[in-house]
């Protein structure tokens, strides 16, 4: 029987139980071996099994089992994970112990804080049937028996919807088209700075609102017509009128029960060509919807066509409109329609039109005068004069068009100077308020547009690579008309002398009795007849529903202010105000890096030069 045993050398060690080898035999085979060990080297291991313990060299090697390792590289490796697991169990423990700072977006600036409630004061003024998530509690559906009366032209099938002009529940297209003139505009430009807002969708959605009515107060399939709707309700009390009306009542719009009157008019080359110009803007807004955009484009079209070819001044044969927006002519809207429905169409007719000096001069484009420069509802002259300055800068269109263009360029440059406070083309308040309206009553609305315009033209300006612009010798940088728009806006905010914002519901201190009927009394379920409501226009107590982002009419030329619901002069917010405010506020939104949308407006814009014939086909012998 044999007993195997592992060999260290590598081979079966084999002890034999029957061997009978006496203990000298062992010891001299042992002393044979050690000879025959000894006539050749050993390496370090084999020596290590014949030294003594107190004679072994220190090892150089580590006997893993499976492996035999350097020694050094063995300390080595286990010395550095053992300071890995240490120096991550300490990191760890700073990680949960040191009290945690999340990076999160820099806050909104003030701009798109105030970008956000301006916005939803054109929830508050719908009219009509609301959609689900108008978001303004205190309102509901008002007026749904609109342009369906007596004496309405047969191509109106109805007038409901749109948009209540102010704190009544008058719909007075004229500055209601310009409003939205202004809207599609700043969507046009700033769609970016919109969609970082979160407010893409929501303006755009205000702006259909608009259109959608517009659309009804006309024969919008027809390529000719001889009516448009101009207004609905009346509002003139002259004369100590008792008849129930919309100024003369003060009622909730969903309580109205009285007649709601619709004005016609058959030559109203203003308001058409200002409302093709809000339906020609919203169709490029809209160009992603081609069936959309195509019915707006339709519209505008017939709407210019009406404005062209049946001249007059809506409010000339209309004492309501004379009294309320009286239009002071209508050449500035034919030039401003004009370039609208270029840049819609890309029909170069349109071009020729707006560019005709004849027009120009009949809008005042060359003679100044006390209010060149302030764009406003009634007149879009410097509007106009920047939109054509936009052609120019971007696409050069040149001969026939270089010679008016330029002047149109040089106006704007001329009109951006008067904004500035180096010049005294305008007086300012203590408070550095511009007074565009010279001193008059409600001068906020015409402020807001400079802002808009200096700030729309400094991104041009920018866009275009040019640093700036010369008044004069003087050279000014973009950044100045920036600042100029700023400054505006920052008094409106509530930089100003009495530390309030004109803003309703933005910062602490805002008016609080805004002439406004349905702000002004509550929703309780209580129907105040047309009389009934005058307790709640009189009371000195604040209004019960927060008309949120109304921009009020503003402050007097001493910088001055009373928050009295029946002074209108002060408390009484627009729609036109409030479009020229969202679209100053866009524009100074967000950081400088979003500028303007170059190219979207020109999407229907042909190239200015015909393209060059295909080369020749190879010559062949």
């Amino acid at each position: 029987m044999s007993m195997y045993g592992r060999d260290p050398w590598g081979g079966p060690l084999e002890i034999n139980a029957t061997d009978s080898a006496t203990d000298d035999d062992r010891s001299r085979n042992l002393q044979d071996l050690d000879r025959a060990a000894l006539s050749r080297p050993l390496d370090e291991t084999q020596q290590s099994w014949l030294l003594g313990p107190g004679e072994q060299k220190k090892k150089k090697y580590v006997d893993l089992g499976c492996i035999i390792v350097s020694r050094k590289i063995f300390v080595w490796t286990v010395g550095t994970l053992l300071f890995s697991a240490f120096l991550a169990g300490f990191v760890t423990l700073i990680v949960k112990t040191v009290p945690r700072h999340h990076h999160k977006h820099p806050p909104p600036d003030n701009y798109t804080l105030a970008l956000h409630k301006a916005l939803m004061f054109f929830n508050a003024q719908k009219s009509g049937k609301l959609p689900k998530h108008n978001n303004v509690s205190w309102r509901g559906n008002s007026c749904l028996q609109d342009g369906k009366g007596d004496g309405v032209s047969a191509a109106i099938k109805d007038l409901v919807g749109g948009y209540y002009d102010a704190g009544d529940a008058i719909k007075f297209n004229f500055p209601q088209s310009f409003a939205i003139t202004m809207l599609s505009w700043s969507v046009i430009e700033y769609s970016a700075k919109y969609d970082a807002a979160g407010e893409l969708s929501h303006v755009k959605e205000l702006i259909k609102w608009g259109t959608d009515y517009f659309l009804k107060t006309f024969n919008s399939t027809a390529d000719s017509i001889t009516t448009l709707a101009a207004q609905v309700g009346v509002g003139d009390t002259s004369g100590g009128s008792t008849t129930p009306n919309d100024h003369y009542c003060w009622m909730r719009p969903e309580d109205i029960d009285y007649d709601r009157p619709v004005t016609e008019c058959h030559s109203c080359s203003d308001l058409a060509a200002e409302m093709a110009a809000a339906l020609a803007a919203a169709s490029i807004v809209f160009k992603d919807n081609k069936a959309y955009s195509k019915k707006l484009v339709h519209g505008a079209t017939t709407l210019f066509r009406f404005a062209r070819e049946q001249r007059g001044r809506y409010s000339a044969g209309s004492s309501e409109a004379s009294i309320f927006y009286n239009s002071t002519s209508y050449w500035d809207e034919f030039v401003w329609g004009g370039a609208w429905m270029y840049y819609a169409t890309g029909n170069s007719s349109y071009l020729k039109l707006a560019t005709a000096p004849g027009l120009a001069k009949h809008a005042g484009a060359f003679w100044g005068g006390p209010d060149y420069g302030v764009f406003s509802w009634d007149n879009k002259l410097a509007g106009a004069q920047v939109l054509l300055s936009r052609l120019r800068l971007f696409l050069s269109p040149g001969y026939p068009y270089e010679e008016i263009l330029r002047t149109f360029h040089n106006q704007t440059s001329i009109v951006m100077c008067s904004y500035l406070p180096v010049f005294t083309s305008f007086n300012r308040t203590k408070g550095g308020l511009i007074q565009l309206n010279h001193g008059r009553p409600q001068p906020l609305q015409y402020v807001v547009n400079s802002a808009f315009l200096a700030a729309v033209f400094s991104d041009y300006l920018d866009a275009a690579d040019t640093p700036g612009w010369y008044c004069g010798p003087n050279f000014f940088s973009t950044e100045v008309l920036r600042d100029f728009a700023r400054t505006q806006i920052n008094y409106i905010l509530g930089n100003n002398p009495r530390k309030m914002s004109y803003i309703v519901g933005f910062g602490n201190h805002y008016p609080k009795h805004v002439h406004h009927r349905g702000a002004s009394i509550p929703k309780n379920k209580v129907k105040y007849n047309c009389k009934g409501g005058w307790k709640w226009r009189d009371t000195t107590k604040p209004n019960p529903n927060t008309l949120v982002g109304a921009m009020v009419a503003g402050p007097d030329k001493h910088d001055g202010f009373h928050d009295v619901r029946t002074n209108y002069n002060y408390t009484e917010p627009t729609l036109a105000g409030n479009a020229g405010l969202v679209a100053a506020l866009v524009a100074l939104s967000g950081d400088k890096s979003t500028s303007i949308d170059k190219n979207t407006i020109f999407s229907a814009v042909p190239p200015m030069f015909p393209t060059p014939p295909p080369p020749p086909a190879p010559w062949k012998p």
